[in-house]
């Protein structure tokens, strides 16, 4: 039975430096919408859940636009505010060889949805009509306004049943006053989380857990069973991905549930589009636990739907259940026919 999953953050105006080249060369760019919350929303229709999001548009023909572009996605619209004039931006320039892709964010801490009040939402609508909500790192490195009506969306929820999901998410350009300002505020919504993404990277620079381990996978197999227990959480997921030579990556998902881990197999790929990869990982989470997937499956769903996604143009993963689980089985084909 599809659930309602539905994801708190904020829309932004994605300007894309055609092909590889640099800003300064571009004379155009490509623009869309994107954004977390976004992503997993998205990602949770073409799954067969009803994704919703909570976030507030501008009320001027850029936000029409935004809408627009969220109902083409499949996006429910009732928790969607409006008003204001401004929305996020972000310009990416894509990678390539040993060059890292490069976002640059601009007008964010005044756009409308980082300056909307929690009076904006229905609290009382939003809890009730909500199986899964989904938060990330990104939102809570915004304002002060920003992480209160997290914490008051997430508590809400909860009381009201529902599951709560955090994603960390930590970015090092959004947090003035790096990993100690971030760690309470992490805190928090760790305390409140059942489902949480994040790794051993996370614990160690975040939380400021220590560990004697050199090895990254011992690292997380010795700080996740501690943060589970610490913060009281249900599921712990995450990735190692590294960067291969010829536009190349690999990718090993895990899983940490009822003290045990489970890892996926170690895929390696072609990557087309890199931004959005990680959200399509937690939605393959999500919806193999919606789904009553075994761990192995969940994970193993989850690595591939992360694989699929950096194949196609765009934020946004694209895939449907069947197609993730046919990469799963390692099907190809030259030509659906």
């Amino acid at each position: 039975m599809p659930k309602n999953i539905v994801a708190f953050g904020e829309v932004m105006m994605r300007l894309q430096v055609p092909g590889y080249e640099l800003l300064t060369q571009a004379g155009n760019l490509q623009y869309s919408f994107s954004g977390t919350g976004v992503n997993v929303a998205s990602a949770m229709t073409k799954l067969g859940h009803n994704g919703y999001l909570i976030t507030k548009l501008p009320d001027n023909p850029l936000g029409d636009a935004a809408l627009s572009f969220l109902q083409r996605l499949g996006i429910e619209r009732d928790f969607i505010a409006r008003e204001g004039k401004y929305i996020g931006m972000y310009f990416l320039e894509n990678g390539f060889g040993q060059r890292a892709s490069r976002v640059t964010y601009t007008n964010r801490l005044e756009s409308t949805f980082n300056t909307a009040d929690i009076s904006d939402f229905d609290l009382d609508l939003i809890a009730a009509n909500t199986d899964v909500i989904h938060f990330c790192g990104i939102s809570l490195a915004m304002t002060d306004n920003v992480r209160a009506n997290m914490k008051v969306l997430a508590e809400k929820v909860k009381e009201n049943g529902g599951i709560v999901c955090f994603d960390c998410n930590y970015r090092p350009s959004l947090w003035d006053g790096g990993y100690e300002k971030a760690k309470p505020h992490y805190e928090d919504m760790l305390s409140l989380a059942d489902i949480v993404m994040m790794n051993e990277k996370d614990a160690m620079y975040i939380l400021g857990m220590e560990t004697e381990k050199l090895e990254r996978k011992e690292q997380l197999q010795e700080l996740i069973p501690k943060v589970a227990e610490k913060y009281s959480i249900q599921t712990i997921a995450g990735t190692h991905r590294n960067i291969n030579e010829g536009n190349t990556h690999s990718l090993e998902g895990y899983m940490y549930k009822k003290d045990r881990f489970v890892f996926s197999k170690k895929i390696t790929f072609s990557v087309y589009d890199r931004i959005g990869a990680g959200d399509a990982y937690t939605s393959g989470i999500l919806h193999g636990e919606l789904s009553g997937y075994e761990p192995d499956k969940t994970v193993e769903f989850a690595a591939a739907a992360g694989m699929l996604a950096c194949t196609v143009s765009g934020d946004t993963p694209m895939s449907t259940e069947t197609e993730i689980l046919a990469a799963v089985s390692g099907a190809k084909e030259d030509v659906k026919r």
